[in-house]
């Protein structure tokens, strides 16, 4: 599926610069700061630009969910029309909060960091908002996870290539 998003995304924004796409990709849910690197290293974006473009695409999103998602949501759940989804949206997210709930800083860091579908900063931020962590903490645990996610990613995309190509 993330394949899929990457290759509409690339083929439907083809008419922007080659670092607007992998921005735009960095910043939507589900592919994030994954998507944005591997979108970035198919259009040839040298390594650290690609880097900082997707860490910056990534993270923008996050204060706007820890700081309104809860209010968007209570209002939201008010109508009949969005109730439903919402509540799915919450249970969701609240079905990956265990670890986080156990080890909080840790838990969010490693839920965040390690580069698995249905983990990244939007869910992780999400999880953080809906169990009301504190911002204290929610902030830094999530930007060191983008920092795991893009230094595991960058292995992925940009360092195994170039073994690959150079041996």
């Amino acid at each position: 599926m993330q394949d899929a998003l990457i290759n509409w995304f690339t083929t439907n924004l083809s008419w922007l610069p080659r670092e607007a796409v992998a921005f735009i990709i960095s910043m939507v849910p589900i592919l994030e700061l994954r998507g944005g690197l591997i979108a970035a290293a198919l259009l040839d974006i040298k390594y650290i630009p690609a880097l900082l473009i997707c860490v910056i695409g990534n993270t923008i999103p996050i204060p706007f969910i820890l700081l309104f998602i809860n209010k968007i949501f209570e209002l939201m759940k008010k109508t009949k029309i969005f109730k439903g989804l919402v509540e799915k949206i919450e249970n969701k997210a609240m079905s990956k909060s265990d670890k986080i709930k156990k080890y909080e800083f840790w838990g969010l860091l490693i839920f965040v960091g390690i580069p698995l579908p249905g983990t990244g900063a939007w869910t992780g931020a999400l999880i953080a908002a809906l169990m009301r962590i504190k911002l204290k903490k929610a902030v830094p645990a999530i930007g060191c996870g983008v920092l795991l996610a893009a230094a595991i990613m960058s292995v992925i995309t940009y360092f195994i290539p170039f073994l690959i190509r150079t041996f």
